[in-house]
C-alpha cells in the first residue's frame, strides 16, 4: 500500500476539511454555472431587435446579416469547438480550476458586453468578440461542470445529480429568452450586465469552496490535435452558417464554392485528426473511449436528440412570432416576450421529467428513460405536425409539454450513463467530448431545420405571396421580385418581432390604397398569407426530427444492460476520494493501492448508501 494523491486526487487548497455537504455544494455552483451559461445562449435571441437598434444598424440589410447571425451562432460555435480541449485540460490540471477560470473569463465578457459605446458595424463587431469570448468562458464551464459533480458523487446517486445540471440547462435556454424580452426594451446593455454579478459570485464561491478530489494524470498537450480539431470543426460550423445566407440567386447558400470548400475542408481536417489520434501517446480525443459500447451508444443517441431538438426551439418562436401571436391581437414589437411566455410549458415539461428519470434510473437503469424519452419526443414533433397553425393554445401547450417531457426523460440518464462509462481520469475528456457532441449538433441542428424549411417555402410561398399582394392592388411588377425574395428573410424578419411585409414593402406601401396599405402592413395579411406554405416547411423540418429521434432510441437500446445497483464499478482509490466528499477528511490522507495501468478493468466494490 502506497500513498498516491495524484490518484485520488490532489485537493484545490490541502489543509481544508471538505465537510458532509462537499458534494450538495459542487452541485449548487456547477448548477449556477450552467444556468448562467445557458441563459446567455438565447437571451441575445428574443434582444436582437433591442441592439441593432441600439447600435443603430438594420440587421435585414443585406451587408448586415452576417453580423445578425454571428452575434448569437459565434457563442455556440467557439463554445462547441473547445469543450473538449478544455476537459482535457481539466484532467491534467484540475477540473475546479479549469472551471473557476470559466467563471472568471465569462464574468469580464458580459462586463465588456455591457460597457458598448460603439454604434454602426463598429458596435457590432465589438459585441461579436465578446461573445465570442463569453463562449471560452462557457466552454471551460461547460467541459468541467459534469466531471465536477461525477467526482463528488457517488455512482448510484450521479443521474439524480446530473439531473438538476440538465434542468438548470434546459430551463436557462427559456428563462434567457424571457429575461431578454423583458430587459432589453428597458436597456439592451441589461441583457449582459444580468450575468456580471452573478459570475463574479460564482468565481469566488468555486475558488474558495470547491475541490480537486477526482483522478488527475499530467500528460503532455496534443497540439496537432488540438489544432486539427479546432481548424476542422470550426470550417464545418462557420460553413453551416453561411450557408444559411443566399447566394447567386440561390434562396440559401449550400452552393456557394467558399461554404462547400469549407465544409469538405473541415471534414478532412477532421478525418485527419482521428489518425492523429490513434498515433499519438496522449491524444485529446479519446478515441479508445468509443470502445465502451455505454460510451459510443450514448453519444449516438444524444447527437441525434440534439439535432433533432436543437433547430426545433427556432422553428416554434418563429410559428408563434410570425403568425400566431399577430393573429391573436399582438404587435410584432411584443411578440418576443410573449413567445418566451407562452412557451414555458416547453420547460416545464422537462422540469418535472428531468430530476424523476435522474432518481428512477438510479435505481432501475438508464435504457428505459432514454429509449422511452427519445420516442416520445419523436411522437411529439408528429403530433406537431398535424396541429393547425393557427391553433387552439391549450393543443399547442399540451404538445410541448410533453415533447420537454420526453427530453427531460431522455437527458439526464443519458448523462449519467456516458460519464459512469468512462474510466474517472478521463471524465473530463467524456465530459468535454459529450458536450462537444451536443453543442455541435445544436448549431448543425439550426442549420438542418432552417435549409428543409426553406426548402418547403421556397416551393410555395413565391406563389402565395405573389397572389396575395397583387390582390391588394399591388403592382405585377412589385409583387414579382418581392414575392421571389429568398425565403429566409421572412424568417429572420418575424423571428426578430419586425413587420415583415413593412420590411419588404417599404416606401411601395406610401403608393397603395390606404386601406389596402393599412390591411398589407397590418397584423393579420401576412400570417393568412404564410400559413399554408409554413405548414409545409414545417411539415418537412419535423420529419427530419422524427427521424432522429427514432435513431436516438435505437442506440440508447444497444448501451448495454444495466449494472446491478449494488454494484459501482469504481477505482479503489476513486471510491475513497468520492467518499471524502461526504466525510471530514481530504482526499490526501487517503492510503490506496498503486493503481493499475489506465483502461484496465477496476475490480467491484460494492456501492456506499448516501
Amino acid at each position: 500500500m502506497t500513498v498516491n494523491s495524484d490518484v485520488a486526487g490532489a485537493p484545490a487548497r490541502a489543509g481544508r476539511a471538505l465537510g458532509p455537504h462537499y458534494k450538495w455544494i459542487a452541485l449548487s455552483n456547477t448548477t449556477l454555472g450552467m444556468l448562467m451559461a445557458t441563459i446567455n445562449q438565447s437571451i441575445v435571441l428574443i434582444a436582437l431587435p433591442d441592439i441593432f437598434h441600439g447600435i443603430g444598424l438594420d440587421p435585414l440589410s443585406p451587408g448586415n446579416t452576417s453580423y445578425l447571425l454571428w452575434m448569437f451562432m459565434g457563442f455556440l460555435v467557439v463554445s462547441a469547438v473547445l469543450v473538449v480541449s478544455f476537459g482535457r485540460l481539466g484532467d491534467m490540471f484540475g477540473r475546479v480550476r479549469m472551471y473557476t477560470l470559466g467563471f472568471a473569463v465569462f464574468s469580464v465578457a458580459s462586463i465588456f458586453l455591457t460597457v458598448t459605446w460603439m454604434h454602426g458595424a463598429q458596435g457590432a463587431m465589438w459585441l461579436i468578440v465578446w461573445r465570442v469570448v463569453q463562449g471560452i468562458g462557457g466552454a471551460f464551464l461547460f467541459a468541467n461542470s459534469a466531471a465536477i459533480v461525477t467526482d463528488a458523487f457517488p455512482a448510484n446517486q450521479r443521474g439524480t445529480a446530473l439531473s438538476v445540471n440538465s434542468i438548470a440547462a434546459i430551463a436557462g435556454s427559456f428563462i434567457g429568452l424571457i429575461l431578454g424580452g423583458a430587459l432589453a426594451p428597458v436597456n439592451w446593455h441589461l441583457i449582459f450586465l444580468v450575468s456580471a454579478p452573478i459570475g463574479a459570485f460564482g468565481t469566488i464561491w468555486a475558488y474558495f469552496m470547491l475541490h480537486d478530489i477526482g483522478v488527475r494524470k499530467h500528460a503532455r498537450m496534443d497540439w496537432w490535435g488540438n489544432l486539427l480539431f479546432g481548424a476542422g470543426l470550426i470550417a464545418i460550423l462557420v460553413g453551416i452558417t453561411y450557408g444559411l445566407l443566399p447566394y447567386g440567386g440561390h434562396p440559401m447558400g449550400w452552393t456557394n464554392p467558399w461554404v462547400l470548400s469549407a465544409l469538405f475542408g473541415g471534414l478532412a481536417l477532421l478525418i485527419a485528426f482521428v489518425y492523429v489520434e490513434t498515433r499519438v501517446a496522449e491524444p485529446l480525443f479519446r478515441i479508445s473511449l468509443f470502445r465502451i459500447r455505454a460510451f459510443a451508444a450514448g453519444n449516438i443517441a444524444s447527437l441525434m436528440l440534439a439535432m433533432g431538438r436543437g433547430g426545433m426551439q427556432f422553428m416554434l418562436i418563429i410559428w408563434l412570432q410570425g403568425i400566431w401571436l399577430p393573429l391573436h391581437g399582438y404587435g410584432y414589437s411584443q411578440t418576443p416576450l410573449w413567445a418566451g411566455i407562452y412557451l414555458v410549458p416547453l420547460t416545464v415539461g422537462f422540469l418535472l421529467a428531468a430530476p424523476l428519470s435522474g432518481v428512477l434510473s438510479d435505481r432501475l437503469g438508464a435504457k428505459a428513460f432514454t429509449a422511452g424519452g427519445a420516442l416520445l419526443t419523436g411522437a411529439t414533433f408528429l403530433m406537431l405536425t398535424f396541429v393547425p397553425v393557427n391553433f387552439a393554445y391549450w393543443q399547442f401547450a399540451v404538445v410541448i409539454a410533453l415533447n420537454g417531457f420526453g427530453s427531460g426523460l431522455f437527458f439526464s440518464p443519458n448523462w449519467a450513463e456516458m460519464m459512469n462509462s468512462a474510466p474517472p481520469s478521463q471524465r473530463g475528456a467524456a465530459g468535454g467530448m459529450i458536450a462537444t457532441f451536443q453543442n455541435s449538433a445544436f448549431v448543425l441542428s439550426i442549420g438542418i431545420f432552417f435549409t428543409l424549411m426553406v426548402a418547403g417555402l421556397s416551393s410555395t410561398l413565391p406563389a402565395s405571396m405573389f397572389g396575395g399582394l397583387t390582390a391588394q392592388g399591388v403592382p405585377a411588377a412589385a409583387a414579382a421580385p418581392i414575392s421571389h425574395l429568398p425565403p429566409i428573410g421572412v424568417l429572420f424578419a418575424s423571428f426578430l418581432g419586425y413587420n415583415p411585409m413593412r420590411q419588404l414593402l417599404g416606401p411601395l406601401l406610401a403608393h397603395m390604397n390606404p386601406a389596402h396599405a393599412a390591411y398589407v402592413a397590418g397584423r393579420e395579411f401576412f400570417p393568412h398569407l404564410i400559413t399554408g406554405p409554413f405548414h409545409h416547411g414545417i411539415g418537412v423540418a419535423f420529419g427530419f426530427a422524427i427521424a432522429a429521434c427514432v435513431v436516438a432510441a435505437v442506440a440508447s437500446a444497444l448501451t448495454g444492460r444495466r449494472a446491478p445497483a449494488s454494484a459501482a464499478r469504481e477505482p479503489l482509490g476513486y471510491e475513497l476520494a468520492a467518499v471524502a466528499a461526504e466525510g471530514a477528511f481530504e482526499p490526501s490522507e487517503l492510503v490506496v493501492p498503486d493503481v493499475a495501468e489506465e483502461g484496465a478493468e477496476p475490480p467491484d466494490r460494492p456501492g456506499k448508501p448516501d
